[in-house]
């Protein structure tokens, strides 16, 4: 059956035609490639029209692998290399609290990973560049998926350039501090959620004291009573809090996570300045080349130079003959040394486009994390000291029961 690419207006996310979402996820055992039984997990995509009048889209739903989910990120980051591509949830458990499993397939942790595979699928869906991707329409909409496209295939080249630009030097920073700042932030709201965890944890054992001790009390009884119970009650509520705050955590890990994708612009905007470099150098050489073939000047310790001595100069016709090869490999220095400018010009263009794109987008999602996040505290403390007066109130209540007993 033919796919039909719907055509998608300058300007215009593919959110605004088809509703995606990572509906579930199930767990499933398969052979693996050396021929070995294995336990994954798969996310059942689904997609429809956001309304009726939606040509080109109809229902539709498939499972993916987190692996399949890679493989669309690296496609996405070799083929626009000038897009701050947004990240995955992390494959493994990291920077976590001791209550919270490390293991992946922890059915917690996985829930927690369809939520953030379905934020990265909404991210690339609502990207101005992105969500007009062929091979992601497939990915959201084919079962079969482009797994051996060559283009997957990313370059990991070391180089040193020259002249590098200071505003890609300068993000490259940037990318590198605010990784080391969420870092420290994850693992400190990791230490504190664990003490926490532990405060109210503890409180537990007033439950058990105050009930144990109502039963042997007759006036005051019905009070210790309600106590131990308010006091279990404030022992388990720790649990919706701290699962509230992983929610939080989870955003900031994003960013994390993005940290490698804005380093990864400023490598491919190196591996161009390099690339333009070494052309510009090789043209600089025929030129020079040129200059002592026409003057008959030669440098005293150039490979020329050497043979010159050794084996006598060049006749008029060899001269010639070399000159007529240089002045073509010169042209065509020339035009590669005018491509690849084109080249480097148009990315630093269209990569600074979507940096400032994707800073706008970071200062909003974070602004509003970090606000919501203090307004949760706020709440908490207000529950907390509403639950700590009722305490004191029933605590009362009972010594006056036991004292007006006397």
């Amino acid at each position: 059956m033919p796919m039909i690419m719907v055509e998608i207006e300058k300007g215009t996310s593919l959110l605004r035609k088809m509703e995606i979402s990572v509906a579930e996820a199930e767990k499933r055992t398969g052979k693996n490639t050396v021929n070995m039984q294995e336990m994954y997990t798969v996310y059942l995509i689904e997609t429809r029209p956001v309304d009726a009048l939606t040509e080109g889209i109809t229902p539709d739903s498939l499972w993916r692998r987190y692996s399949e989910f890679e493989l669309l990120r690296n496609y996405l980051l070799v083929t626009y290399p000038f897009v701050v591509v947004a990240p995955l949830p992390e494959k493994r458990a990291e920077i976590v609290w001791h209550k919270l499993s490390a293991d992946n397939m922890d059915p917690d942790f996985v829930e927690r990973r369809r939520v953030g595979l379905e934020n990265f699928l909404h991210r690339v869906a609502s990207h101005p560049v992105l969500c007009n991707d062929n091979i992601f329409y497939i990915f959201l909409t084919e079962s079969v998926f482009l797994q051996a496209d060559s283009r997957l295939k990313a370059v990991n080249a070391a180089f040193r350039v020259k002249n590098p630009d200071g505003r890609f030097t300068e993000l490259k920073h940037y990318s590198d501090e605010l990784q080391t700042v969420l870092s420290q932030l994850l693992r400190v709201r990791a230490r504190v959620a664990d003490r926490l965890y532990g405060v109210y944890k503890v409180h537990g054992n007033y439950g058990r004291v105050f009930s144990e001790w109502s039963a042997i009390e007759k006036e005051m009884g019905d009070g210790l009573q309600s106590a131990g119970h308010h006091m279990d009650a404030y022992a388990a509520s720790v649990d919706d809090i701290l699962e509230e705050e992983e929610h939080y955590a989870d955003q900031l890990k994003e960013y994390l996570f993005y940290t490698d994708a804005l380093r990864a612009v400023c490598r491919k905007h190196e591996l161009t300045q390099f690339e333009l470099e070494m052309v510009a150098l090789d043209l600089a050489c025929k030129k020079q080349q040129k200059e002592e073939l026409v003057t008959g000047t030669v440098r005293t310790f150039s490979l020329k130079g050497m043979t010159s001595k050794l084996f006598g100069q060049e006749t008029a016709e060899q001269r010639e003959a070399k000159l007529q090869v240089l002045e073509q490999q010169l042209k065509e220095g020339e035009e590669a040394v005018k491509e690849k400018n084109t080249e480097s010009d148009e990315f630093v263009k269209t990569a600074w486009v979507d940096i400032e794109r994707f800073k706008d987008q970071k200062d909003r999602d974070l602004k509003e994390a970090l606000i919501s996040y203090a307004v949760m505290q706020i709440s908490m403390c207000k529950k907390h000291t509403e639950r700590c007066f009722d305490q004191l109130c029933t605590r009362r209540e009972s010594v006056y029961s036991f004292s007006m007993s006397l």
